[in-house]
């Protein structure tokens, strides 16, 4: 497949993105994306029991109807800065290949469409996550939503979640 921009719509599983909705969510000040099929539920943020010697990242583990699932904060994981906790902060409930996980973001906004010519492939530049996990950027007017491939970041071995899913 030479033609980059075809394999910078796709995630990691193959499956072309355009038309497909997505879930924004804020860290910081910037806006992200994530696929809304890998969205089982988004709760509010709730006290999580530390696991010793966890990475940073890792606040810990929440009973979630008799399962136990590890939850990450993600400003610590892309080094955004002292988390805060407050009334929007929530936990978006995770199913990645079949594992549940919670990701820590400090608010979720909207369920977006985006168009193939809404979708951008990602530029190669200093940001707080590798680009080995964007997707592209999404262009909603004169919103931006950094594409995250939920699913390649979740599953990455510097995360230690999820084993590798199968290709």
């Amino acid at each position: 497949m030479s033609d980059t921009q075809q394999s910078s719509s796709k995630t990691s599983d193959g499956k072309d993105i355009a038309g497909r909705e997505f879930l924004a969510f804020t860290l910081g000040s910037e806006e992200y994306g994530i696929d809304i099929l890998k969205v089982q539920e988004i709760r509010g943020y709730e006290a999580v029991t530390r696991i010793a010697n966890a990475p940073e990242f890792i606040k810990g583990v929440i009973n979630l109807r008799g399962i136990i699932i590890p939850v990450v904060d993600m400003r610590i994981k892309f080094k955004l800065g002292t988390p805060v906790y407050d009334q929007f902060t929530v936990v978006i409930i995770l199913n990645i290949g079949g594992r549940i996980v919670g990701m820590v973001v400090d608010s979720v906004s909207d369920v977006t469409t985006l168009t193939p010519e809404q979708v951008k492939p990602a530029p190669e530049m200093g940001t707080a996550f590798s680009t080995d996990y964007m997707i592209g950027l999404g262009t909603i007017d004169e919103r931006m939503l950094i594409l995250v491939d939920i699913d390649k970041l979740m599953s990455s071995s510097e995360m230690g979640l999820i084993d590798k899913l199968a290709a």
